[in-house]
């Protein structure tokens, strides 16, 4: 069964969204549900987990709503904030529905570059495997090094990597990303999604080799037990369509075995977030 672990739905509102740009006109209007479902099923793609683009309670609960509603929607990586002295409080609320199997803060707009060092954060962290729950690691690559920090601290914590630590694809520069991802790897409890890869890339012109470092280098350090296709949907629409983005990464790993390939495209995701 093939799984996209990483999509967006959203109701549009300016307030809301003000990071999406005019230069990412094309998706300044809401996304929901019945946008997505026919492009899964036209791509053989049978479920998904939907994660947060909003940093709210109020998203969180309407994403696990969507999951109700809608069989496809596998999961939900929602969020709650874990720097809070109400941390406990709003896990012990939204952990209660079982369609929530992760958590996810948007790290890579924090300034620190530290964040996920500081100790309000780490108390935060530590609360999420007594109630079975993964956390995504939405982190630049300048603030990879001190993730690692983190997850050596919590061995027992499931972790993601989101969108490679988006890597300066467009560039064409890999270290020191390349060294501090393999770095991260060598912790069995840490996972990567190969996804977010064509908004690192330039838009207008990317091509297949662009991204072939890159995902070597995460095929590599983490193997193919630890990887799992996400789309990024509808981000990923600002540089290409669903099915370019899905047949970006099936052309790169067309050579593993399809066991492998099972994994990567599903087996993987449902096993680390236990769908």
């Amino acid at each position: 069964m093939k799984l996209d672990a990483h999509q967006h739905f959203w109701n549009y509102n300016i307030r809301d969204y003000g990071w999406i740009g005019e230069e990412m006109r094309v998706i300044k209007r809401s996304f929901l549900p019945e946008d997505l479902e026919p492009i899964l099923t036209e791509a053989g793609i049978k479920g998904c987990v939907a994660v947060q683009a909003r940093q709210s309670l109020e998203e969180t609960e309407w994403l696990l709503e969507l999951a109700d509603q809608h069989e496809f929607i596998r999961g939900v990586v929602g969020w709650v904030d874990l720097c809070s002295e109400e941390a406990a409080v709003q896990l012990e609320k939204v952990a209660a529905n079982p369609w929530l199997k992760g958590v996810r803060h948007v790290i890579q707009d924090e300034p620190d570059v530290k964040f996920v060092l500081r100790e309000d954060f780490q108390r935060g962290i530590a609360l999420l495997e007594q109630y079975n729950l993964a956390y995504d690691l939405l982190v630049s690559k300048e603030q990879l090094p001190y993730a690692a920090e983190l997850v050596q601290k919590f061995p027992r914590q499931r972790f993601v990597i989101d969108h490679l630590a988006k890597p300066d694809i467009k560039g064409g520069i890999q270290t020191p990303w390349k060294e501090a991802m393999e770095a991260i790897a060598v912790h069995p409890n840490v996972h990567c999604k190969l996804s977010g890869m064509v908004t690192e890339a330039d838009w207008n012109t990317w091509t297949q080799e662009d991204f072939t470092p890159y995902l070597d280098t995460v095929l590599h350090a983490f193997g193919t037990d630890r990887v799992m296709y996400g789309s990024d949907w509808p981000v990923c629409t600002v540089a290409g369509t669903y099915s370019q983005v899905f047949n970006l990464l099936q052309t790169h790993v067309h050579t593993l075995s399809a066991a492998e390939q099972r994994k990567i495209f599903g087996e993987n995701c449902e096993a680390f977030y236990r769908l």
